[in-house]
Formats: structure tokens, C-alpha cells, sequence
């Protein structure tokens, strides 16, 4: 018996001892292809590393923007949050890519309420998406009177956001049919969920931006994050991709990774420039992520398990040699700051007056004011 048990102890130090050594050359090997996968200056598609900095400042901006918008909610100075964490890869290379103006010769946005990167990544103040969250009289899309992420700009062709899910899908086909018989070669871009396409409005822009022989320059873009509010995407379409349905209308159409700011500024330049060259539309699916859920209806909380962009972008520029540490911590502070000010500032800004809810209803007609029927 006192064999035995001092053999034991003798037989477990054995092979703790060999062990060491394969753990390091495991963590050699290990650092050895991480240095070989890591991302060359080369692997960005050829963009400029100008462009790749300016898209990632602009990515930086819109998720603290949102983030802060966020907080404003769950202080109090706010009533309800919905917007796009999750999609800045897809909305700034958006942004960058469209003809901005106002008037037919430039292009038309169509948004959904997930647009706030294209909306910075076009040159909004985080101030005027603070004014209306917190609906000061100052907001500058409705006055103080709609829910975050409803922007209207005219002077970029920005039409309104609206709550009702997918009615800007049709309405694309109009301003791109008027478009159209300009002739400036500009282009009608529309985006929305992908729970929305199970609206007749889906359809209907389907079906009047494909007729043959008048086919119109409609950028149709879906992203699809998965959900529906909170039901799954995989119990509710039975195609395979929601872009397939696009090729019954014999519409160009393609999936791409909304997470990869990257390839989605290479496939919506290359789509936009297949539009502007042949007056037809283009059906882009694009898939992409939900960090903060659906809304403060489902409590705005950070999903820590799903896939970041705006960080994993970062990431790849850092290991590329292309962005610092230290810029890009800056970067976060700099937009920080903004976000707190702008705040401080919507504070102080009243909201609007009682007397005011009858303006810009009909165009302020007859019609506008129903005590005057």
C-alpha cells in the first residue's frame, strides 16, 4: 500500500511536466498565424485608406450618436427609441455613395427608421437627431413632433420617414419615374426591414419599377437583420433569400454582407453605376445585425453575443496599420463630447406649442385645421 501511494503522486508530475512544452510551441504557432492572417493594406478592395478612415469616423460617429440617444431615452428626456446600431457598415458607404442635392437631378432617399448612418454619413449634426428624440421645437425633420429616427431634410431629397412600415416603396417609383423623364441620370434609393416585405407596398414597388420598357432607377434595398420586431426571420419566408424574389420581376438583384462597410461601398457603387447607366432597378439584400434589439419597446439593451461592425471594422484597420489606438480612441472622445452637448443644448430648447399641431398639414390649406370646416 505505501508503494502505491507514493508512485501515484510521481505518475501525475510526469506528464504535467511534459506538457509545458507543447502549451508554448502552441502559443507560438498560434502567434505565428495570427501574424500571418493579420490584414494587409491591400485586403480593403482597393479603397483608399482615406476613404476607409472617413467611413469609420463617420461609423464612430453615428453608433455614439445613437448611443446617446439611447441614454436620453432611459433618462426621461426622452419618449421612445428606434434606430440602427448594427448598420453602420451598409448606411454610411450609403451615405458617401449617393448624388446629394436637392431636385431632380439628384438623388431621392426613401428611408426607414434604421437610417441614421446614412443621414451623418450625408453631413447631419448629431444635434438635429438629439432635437428630435428629446422633440424640441428646434428639430428641424418634424418640429418636435415624431419619434427618433423619422428624419425629413429637403435640401438633400431626404423624403419623410414615416412609422408605417414599407409605404416607402411605392412612393420611391414616383420620384424616380419624375427622375427618369429629367434625365440627369440620378437614382431613387429606398430601404427597409426585412419583416416589411411581407407588405403589399413591397410588391407593388416590385412590380411598377420592373415593367418592361419602363423601368425605372430604383435602388431597392432590404436589410435583413433577422427579426421582425421580435418574431425570427426563418418562420416567416419560405425563399431562400428575400432577393430572389426580385428575379421574378427579372430585377437585377444580389445578397450582400451589411457588416462589411468594404464590400458594401464596392456593391452599392457597382449597382448605382448598373442603374444610373441603364435606367433599371436594383435589388440589394443586405444582411446586417441588430446590437440594441428593436426599440425601447424591448428595452434598448446591447446584445453582447451579436457581431459589431463599427469594432470589428476598427479592429481590421488597427491590425492593418492603418488606424492607431490612440486615433481611434480619440475619435470615440471627440463624438463623446458632441453627444453630451448636443444634449445640453436640446435641453435648453423648448418644445412645441400647443396652437402649432394644425402646421404643415396639407400643406397648411384648408383642409389643415378641422375647427375650420
Amino acid at each position: 500500500m505505501s508503494k502505491k501511494t507514493t508512485v501515484k503522486p510521481a505518475a501525475k508530475k510526469a506528464p504535467a511536466a511534459k506538457a509545458k512544452a507543447p502549451a508554448k510551441a502552441a502559443t507560438k504557432s498560434a502567434a505565428k498565424s495570427s501574424k500571418k492572417a493579420a490584414p494587409k493594406k491591400s485586403d480593403f478592395g482597393g479603397l483608399s485608406e482615406e476613404l476607409l478612415l472617413s467611413m469609420h469616423d463617420l461609423m464612430v460617429k453615428s453608433r455614439v450618436l445613437e448611443e446617446r440617444v439611447i441614454k436620453i431615452y432611459k433618462a426621461g428626456e426622452g419618449y421612445f427609441w428606434i434606430g440602427g446600431p448594427g448598420e453602420e457598415a451598409f448606411g454610411v458607404p450609403l451615405g458617401l455613395l449617393a448624388r446629394k442635392g436637392k431636385g431632380l437631378e439628384h438623388d431621392w432617399f426613401h428611408l426607414h427608421y434604421r437610417c441614421t448612418p446614412t443621414m451623418v454619413a450625408l453631413g447631419m449634426p448629431m444635434i438635429e437627431a438629439v432635437r428630435l428624440m428629446m422633440n424640441r421645437v428646434t428639430d428641424p425633420s418634424t418640429g418636435g413632433r415624431n419619434f427618433a429616427g423619422h428624419y425629413c431634410f429637403p435640401q438633400w431629397n431626404v423624403a419623410p420617414v414615416t412609422s408605417p412600415i414599407e409605404v416607402q416603396y411605392p412612393i420611391a417609383c414616383g420620384t424616380a419615374h419624375a427622375q427618369k423623364r429629367a434625365g440627369h441620370k440620378a437614382i431613387s434609393i429606398v430601404t427597409g426591414g426585412d419583416a416589411g416585405t411581407a407588405e403589399g407596398e413591397f410588391a407593388t414597388c416590385l412590380v411598377w419599377s420592373s415593367r418592361k420598357g419602363q423601368e425605372l432607377p430604383v435602388l431597392i434595398t432590404v436589410q435583413n437583420n433577422g427579426f421582425g420586431i421580435s418574431t425570427p426571420y426563418e418562420g416567416q419566408h419560405g425563399e431562400t433569400q428575400i432577393a430572389d424574389r426580385a428575379k421574378a420581376f427579372n430585377i437585377r438583384s444580389r445578397v450582400i454582407d451589411g457588416t462589411n462597410p468594404v464590400e458594401t461601398y464596392i456593391a452599392l457603387k457597382e449597382e448605382m453605376d448598373y442603374i444610373r447607366k441603364t435606367g433599371k432597378p436594383s435589388f440589394l439584400e443586405v444582411k446586417t445585425t441588430r446590437l440594441y434589439g428593436h426599440s425601447s419597446a424591448d428595452g434598448a439593451n446591447r446584445k453582447t453575443d451579436l457581431f459589431d461592425p463599427v469594432y470589428k471594422f476598427q479592429e481590421k484597420l488597427i491590425a492593418a496599420g492603418i488606424l492607431t489606438e490612440k486615433a481611434a480612441a480619440k475619435i470615440w472622445e471627440i463624438y463623446e463630447e458632441e453627444g453630451v452637448k448636443a444634449q445640453e443644448q436640446a435641453r435648453a430648447e423648448g418644445g412645441p406649442a400647443p396652437e402649432s399641431v394644425w402646421d404643415h398639414v396639407f400643406v397648411n390649406n384648408e383642409n389643415a385645421d378641422w375647427r375650420k370646416f
